[in-house]
């Protein structure tokens, strides 16, 4: 009964990793506004670096527009250099307590580097599930030559940690086929 926890954790594990590979790949900008876009923007707020969204009020008025409404009117300054700061291309256009991010057109090129960007974070993923996987295996390996389980449970066990790694490698594969389709998207 040990052992089904154990798939229950590393089950957990992998589906944390593709979770952060979604995460990752929601802030890569498309060529449609979405508030993920400024989910990685820090503001340097009262001592210490905050998320924008701890800061401000983010919203998608139009299409290729994005506005900021921030709460504390001394942070307008710092939460413009942030964002011009944060390497996403985006130019805010300060209107008093409120900023207006036009997007601009993703040309070719940036659109290639944003499919190679989402290539590396889907490597990232599954080289964290094969961590996981690789956990998983030497837990059951030493678990088999403490005696705790058998030879044939041992296989078995790992035959299904096999078969939850390739589907969750599958997973980060269809959803990185999917992301690659929306950025080329014209």
């Amino acid at each position: 009964m040990s052992q089904d926890i154990d798939l229950k954790e590393i089950k957990r594990r992998m589906d944390g990793a593709v979770s952060a590979f979604k995460n990752d790949v929601a802030s890569l900008r498309t060529g449609r506004a979405s508030p993920n876009i400024l989910d990685t923007v820090t503001v340097e707020a009262y001592g210490s670096r905050m998320p924008l969204n701890q800061v401000a009020n983010i919203s998608v008025p139009e299409p290729r527009m994005l506005a900021v409404s921030i709460w504390d009117k001394g942070m307008v300054r710092a939460v413009d250099s942030a964002i011009r700061e944060s390497n996403l291309g985006l130019n805010p256009i300060v209107d008093g307590q409120n900023l207006r991010i036009p997007l601009p057109e993703l040309n070719e090129e940036r659109r290639r580097s944003l499919v190679k960007l989402a290539h590396d974070y889907a490597e990232k993923s599954k080289v964290a599930v094969r961590h996981v996987r690789r956990d998983g295996m030497d837990a059951l390996k030493k678990a088999e030559k403490d005696g705790d389980i058998g030879q044939d449970e041992s296989r078995s066990l790992s035959e299904k940690v096999q078969k939850m790694t390739d589907e969750t490698i599958s997973e980060v594969d269809r959803l990185l086929a999917d992301k690659e389709k929306e950025i080329m998207q014209v």
